[in-house]
């Protein structure tokens, strides 16, 4: 078995970068040239003389990314620890460096902004890794793999959040470089897979038993971005804003503590020794969330509540069936919740939701159950026929969440969990054993129960309603896996049974639910204090308010250089194969009389209030000053009208990879409603037409080049 090695000491030369474990010392040295960047394994003792100008340790490589101008080698340089979950220590990254390749003598203001883009990403980001647990995969899949391959070859390819900064020494282990035209398993130790999400280990009890509970949140790296430049679905069926949460309980954990190595552990591993002897019991309980599955899009515009674009659900059917084809083969049966609203502006997404459910079931069977809230209190759609094809195996759910929940009755809630009691009876959890006598296969979890479907929650972010319902199905689940255990009468629930294990249960789900919504809408989550004390109150809604004018703040001015991050990180965007000429890509090119109108909304309103603080002289004449003040007042308000009115030409819109509907917003604005402005209308015309962004460009590149 093959794992990351946990110490690497770098040693930087003037031709090349080194990497060597020290408890490993007849593994080969990972070498990389300078400035070529080429791959190579060597002896690690005919490099130990070699003459070097400084030597670091560090946790691990992140990875290798080529900006415009050179290549950076990214090296997690502080791990944090988090806690050990069956034995295996998990680390949250807590600080990189970026190694470069060539020693810069001049400053490039795209080549800076990709590193502060780079940088500031990586630092805000929640990402997680294990030297010896495969974090990127359920309990579950874990128990199907052959533990004798690579850790980063078992990877889950969705969640190896650093799958794209990989790829080079990806490439030379399955191709090899240059002089070594083949296969390097030599360098399997160095790849080291990394998630982003949410990773909490807490040793606890419950009732006195000792057991360890974990959640772990996994972000998909397939169309990944923020809360309004990222939704629906791609052609190759990702969906936004998808993560997969597991809920695990151990018991008789190995070494639960965040101690080194004791018992039977080993350096390269990094697994304690046994528990005693004692049979050491795993059940975990997986969920998924992820966009509504069809084309769709919200376009800002300043507006609190942007506007809506829907594409038919014919043109997003073949992605949809990509998608749910490879739901179906993962975790089997599909519970579609749904927790849009059925009035309003979301009322769209939700038809459109209901059709592409409609499409992919054979003889589609519908029912429709009202009650005296609303109209369409459930609302769901399975085959009417025995099942045909693979698809059939899709079971909508639709709950009008914010109907039965309104006015803090979020008991409510509880009102789909009874409705799809059955279901969740058949689905069952994952549970398995880890005895002395599995040493014999290699370590490999004894199954003993196997979850069969999954439940996919959504709302129109699938952050505020979706953590609510799935806190409230991890609930309902850890009541049947304790009392399965032995561990309460059936009929109990153990918010009942142990104060104390309630208060951890509610606050690791709070904070999953705030780390989650922090990574796509940039604030905590909405009815947190639901999930931290089991009610809603007026101080929440409260909260939720300022949360709300946070992410209108936050989404709207930004959101483009948080989106860039993630493009440039994923490889969505790659610089180094961007063409010649693309340069100068943060460069604002709205026309400067546009750029200015914000600027001259604020100096109005700084002399509006001067004019209104301005002490004056007792025998001065009034009508000046109050002259002053009203002409002002009408150019704030005439800026500020101007602003609102044209919002998509003040949005704060992704810069590396351009959203088309953002494209297409910004020049209908210009042409339909800025050049028909009496006062700009004109003056922007002519500023465009004596501006040469070509010239501009062919200049910069000019002057690039004979630096």
């Amino acid at each position: 078995m093959t794992l990351p090695f946990r110490d690497i000491n770098v040693q930087a030369a003037s031709d090349s970068y080194i990497f060597t474990s020290p408890s490993s010392p007849n593994a080969p040295a990972l070498t990389i040239d300078r400035p070529t960047g080429d791959i190579r394994l060597s002896d690690a003792s005919l490099l130990a003389g070699k003459r070097v100008a400084r030597v670091s340790s560090i946790a691990g490589i992140l990875g290798v990314v080529r900006l415009r101008l050179d290549k950076y080698i990214i090296v997690i340089t502080k791990a944090q620890p988090v806690g050990r979950l069956r034995g295996h220590m998990v680390y949250k990254v807590v600080a990189t460096e970026f190694l470069p390749l060539r020693e810069r003598q001049i400053h490039d203001h795209d080549e800076d902004k990709f590193l502060n883009l780079l940088k500031g990403f990586i630092k805000s980001g929640p990402m997680y890794f294990s030297y010896s647990l495969d974090v990127t995969n359920t309990n579950q899949r874990q128990a199907q793999h052959d533990l004798s391959t690579p850790l980063w070859q078992r990877a889950d390819d969705r969640f190896f959040w650093n799958r794209f900064l990989q790829s080079d020494l990806i490439n030379f282990r399955t191709k090899g470089g240059r002089g070594s035209p083949a296969p390097q398993p030599g360098i399997d130790p160095y790849i080291l897979p990394v998630i982003f999400g949410m990773f909490e280990i807490h040793p606890t009890t419950f009732k006195g038993t000792p057991m360890t509970i974990a959640l772990i949140t996994r972000r998909s790296r397939h169309r990944a971005g923020t809360r309004y430049f990222s939704r629906g679905i791609d052609a190759e069926g990702h969906a936004s804003n998808y993560n997969e949460t597991e809920q695990i309980v151990v018991l008789n954990d190995r070494g639960s503590g965040l101690g080194g190595f004791t018992g039977s552990g080993d350096m390269q591993s990094g697994k304690l020794g046994g528990s005693d002897g004692k049979e050491m019991q795993v059940l975990s309980y997986v969920q998924t969330r992820g966009s509504v599955p069809v084309y769709w899009a919200e376009v800002n515009n300043l507006k609190y509540t942007p506007t809506i674009q829907l594409k038919s659900t014919e043109a997003a059917f073949p992605a949809a069936k990509a998608h749910f084809d490879e739901q179906i083969r993962l975790y089997g049966d599909n519970y579609l919740v749904n927790l849009v609203n059925q009035k309003g502006r979301e009322t769209r997404v939700k038809l459109a939701y209901e059709q592409m459910v409609d499409r992919l079931v054979s003889s589609p069977k519908e029912r429709v159950q009202p009650d005296a809230i609303t109209d369409e209190k459930f609302h769901t759609i399975e085959t009417g026929t025995k099942p045909q094809t693979a698809f059939d195996r899709l079971h909508y759910i639709y709950f009008d969440f914010h109907a039965e929940t309104k006015g803090l009755q979020m008991h409510r809630a509880q009102l789909l969990i009874d409705r799809m009691h059955e279901a969740l009876i058949a689905q069952q959890y994952f549970r398995a054993v880890d005895s002395p006598a599995s040493q014999v296969n290699g370590g490999r979890l004894e199954v003993r129960n196997l979850q069969t479907s999954v439940v996919r929650t959504n709302c129109m972010d699938c952050l505020d309603r979706t953590n609510v319902v799935q806190s409230m199905l991890a609930r309902w689940t850890l009541d049947r896996m304790f009392i399965d255990l032995g561990l309460m009468a059936r009929g109990s629930q153990f918010k009942e049974e142990d104060p104390a294990f309630e208060f951890m249960f509610r606050n690791m789900w709070a904070d999953n639910a705030d780390i989650v919504s922090n990574s796509y809408a940039g604030t905590g989550a909405m009815k947190t204090d639901l999930t931290r004390t089991g009610k809603r109150t007026k101080a929440g809604a409260l909260a939720d308010a300022n949360i709300a004018v946070t992410r209108y703040c936050k989404n709207n001015f930004f959101d483009g250089p948080r989106q860039d991050a993630f493009d440039l990180f994923l490889g969505v965007y790659q610089p180094g194969a961007a063409n010649i000429g693309s340069q100068l890509v943060f460069v604002d090119r709205r026309p400067v009389l546009i750029q200015a109108i914000p600027y001259l909304a604020a100096f109005s309103l700084f002399f509006v209030f001067v004019g209104m603080w301005t002490p004056r002289l007792p025998d001065s004449a009034v009508w000046p000053m109050r002259l002053f003040i009203i002409f002002w007042t009408a150019v704030a308000a005439w800026s500020l009208t101007f602003i609102i009115s044209n919002g998509m030409l003040y949005v704060n819109w992704p810069k590396l990879v351009p959203r088309p509907w953002a494209v297409e917003g910004y020049h209908e604005t210009i042409s339909k409603v800025v050049r028909k402005d009496k006062i700009l209308g004109p003056l922007v015309a002519k500023h465009e037409r004596g501006l040469s962004t070509a010239r501009y460009i062919n200049a910069e590149e000019g002057k690039k080049r004979i630096e």
